[in-house]
């Protein structure tokens, strides 16, 4: 660590370069945020009051959500601290830290959408063992073992990070300390870094990904042959909020990252960092309480019972 005494903190371009525009992208993330936070908690909260929503589906969904806060507060709170103090500012130790956080729940949501892919497979495609399968004992290994790798990689990604000389204090050129504009103000020999963040980041993004796939191709086949049945489209309602869920997350991480350069780049970069980190993580607890009847349940439960405590108070 001798060859960062030289340097304190960084500077962050933050989300936009025009005051004027700045503010007022200020008071829109602060209102995403505040959404974010109590939307993700109303499903947290339904689903642990509602011992009908204790199964493996839900169980990862609140898991989800914890995962969703803790993204968006990693990023977003930093952010808007700089534009209501007006210094754009990170120390060294406060931007790998929100590196590490961001990493990992980044990860974090990538193999619980997995997860909750394969969940939905089992229950599809082999409803009378899914009992069996999906017990509480493999549900709970699964969980440790999504905390585990995505801690490996965020710690693997941080600490090489700290390896590296940065000569002088630069400006990052993004509204949080992610991996590659970081990168691009050292002096240091950046390769392994590099090399690091293609193989794991390819990894776990890739691989949960084809996971799904796989798991989806086996799920629509499944359903085709119940559609004489009439249990298709029961079967696929229960599927379409994850699917939904999925195809904005990947999509804007995709555009972001293996997208050809431009010249817009950085700007692309970073508003698709917004829709990931922002966007995705306050859709989410509207689009599974919108689509699931069980969940639009346990919502209604959960404020009528919300309305009678504060009346009686």
């Amino acid at each position: 660590m001798e060859n960062q005494s030289s340097i304190s903190e960084f500077f962050l371009r933050g989300i936009s370069e025009s005051p004027e525009q700045e503010q007022l992208l200020f008071g829109i993330f602060l209102c995403m945020y505040l959404v974010t936070l109590a939307g993700n908690a109303l499903i947290i909260l339904a689903i642990s009051s509602d011992p009908h929503l204790h199964t493996p589906m839900y169980f990862f969904l609140a898991n989800l959500s914890f995962v969703d806060i803790g993204l968006t507060s990693s990023t977003v709170v930093k952010m808007l601290a700089n534009v209501q103090s007006q210094h754009h500012t990170i120390s060294y130790a406060g931007c790998l830290t929100q590196m590490y956080f961001f990493l990992m729940f980044g990860d974090l949501d990538s193999f619980f959408l997995a997860v909750m892919a394969y969940d939905r497979y089992v229950a599809i495609c082999r409803p009378l063992q899914y009992s069996t399968v999906m017990s509480p004992r493999l549900c709970g290994l699964l969980l440790a073992l999504c905390w585990v790798l995505t801690h490996t990689v965020a710690l693997t990604h941080t600490l090489l990070m700290a390896q590296l000389s940065f000569c002088v204090a630069g400006e990052v050129a993004h509204f949080f300390c992610d991996i590659t504009p970081v990168l691009k103000l050292s002096c240091s020999d950046t390769h392994i870094n590099e090399l690091m963040v293609f193989a794991l980041g390819g990894t776990v993004l890739i691989i949960p990904f084809i996971c799904i796939v796989i798991s989806y191709i086996h799920i629509v086949s499944a359903i085709l042959r119940l559609r004489t049945s009439g249990v298709g489209s029961k079967a696929f309602s229960t599927c379409s909020s994850h699917l939904c869920v999925v195809c904005v997350f990947y999509g804007t991480l995709f555009s972001a990252y293996l997208c050809p350069a431009s010249v817009a780049s950085e700007e692309k970069d970073i508003a698709a960092a917004a829709v990931y980190t922002v966007v995705t993580p306050m859709l989410n607890p509207f689009i599974y309480s919108l689509r699931n009847k069980d969940m639009k349940g346990a919502l209604k439960k959960l404020l009528s019972r919300k309305r009678i405590l504060s009346s009686y108070i």
